[in-house]
């Protein structure tokens, strides 16, 4: 048996079979996922000069359990589209999308270099009451609920769509609960 002949009739299957036909979900996935790197690039930024300024970290708990939630989300999103053979794209709910991260880099935008995955406060500092921040209080996280909600919509994932939106919301009363002891 050829070794090498048997890995590049593999590649070719997995290839035609998985990626060929299904090439937008796949660069859907990238996306998100370079999305997220750099989230994190921005995160480590802000996080350093957040320590900078004297800031104090909370809620060190839970965080671990809110990055699994993520990873997770994103490996469900590609085991769903491969065990149901793929599905159509939603347009509609791919033009939401687009819209929900206009909202985030707005939301972003306007919290500036406070944003983190993590919480933080710098003593003496308020909260940021500009842009989406002024007519309530956690935008960004609604940003991810509509994120987790619409993202496995898109391709019509609804066993990911119900449990990370379930799992989020678990998430997101725990870290909402945090964040408001610490702003109050």
């Amino acid at each position: 048996m050829d070794l090498k002949a048997t890995a590049d009739h593999l590649f070719v299957y997995i290839y035609t079979q998985f990626i060929a036909q299904n090439w937008l979900f796949y660069a859907f996935v990238l996306f998100i996922i370079v999305q997220r790197l750099l989230e994190l690039f921005v995160n480590k930024r802000n996080e350093k000069w957040l320590l900078q300024q004297g800031a104090v970290q909370y809620g060190q708990g839970h965080y671990p359990f809110m990055i699994a939630l993520h990873t997770f989300f994103i490996l469900s999103l590609v085991i769903e589209y491969v065990l149901r053979g793929g599905a159509q794209i939603s347009y509609s709910l791919l033009t939401i999308y687009f819209l929900i991260l206009v909202f985030k880099c707005y939301t972003l935008a306007a919290i500036g270099k406070y944003w983190s995955t993590k919480i933080y406060r710098i003593p003496g500092v308020s909260p940021v009451l500009r842009g989406p921040y002024k007519y309530f209080k956690h935008p960004n996280y609604t940003e991810v609920v509509l994120e987790i909600a619409v993202i496995p919509l898109i391709f019509h994932l609804y066993i990911t769509a119900i449990v990370f939106t379930i799992l989020n919301a678990w998430m997101l009363y725990v870290r909402i609960k945090e964040e408001n002891k610490v702003w109050a």
